[in-house]
């Protein structure tokens, strides 16, 4: 798919990566140029998604860091786990590999084939 940036601000509300309001595409898990490139290579929008949520499954173990719960003086703060985070982009990967199965992709002119007696 060819990117716009129609189609690079829909990826990202697909992925949960909207750049923040006043921020920049680097305050996000995906630059535009790896928005860019995920729409390149897939054959429609939630082919990328899938793309997407695979990645973002990798990166939840590298950002957690193993971490789960720490404790400052009498607070207990409980992290949700990696295991956790990495199953739920998974599974968004996985709805959205299912989606892009069932849609024929993006096309200027689609031709329907006569009927031939």
């Amino acid at each position: 798919m060819k990117p716009t940036p129609e189609l690079r601000q829909e990826l990202r509300e697909l992925l949960d990566e909207v750049i923040p309001e006043d921020g920049k595409d680097t305050d996000t898990r995906f630059t535009d140029a790896q928005i860019d490139r995920l729409l390149e290579r897939a054959r429609n929008i939630y082919a990328a998604a899938a793309e997407g949520w695979t990645r973002k499954a990798a990166m939840f173990q590298r950002e957690q860091g193993g971490l789960q719960a720490y404790t400052v003086g009498q607070e207990s703060y409980e992290m949700t786990k990696p295991s956790d985070m990495m199953e739920y982009a998974l599974k968004m990967a996985e709805q959205y590999r299912e989606m892009a199965a069932k849609t024929r992709g993006s096309a200027i002119i689609r031709l329907k084939p006569p009927k031939v007696l």
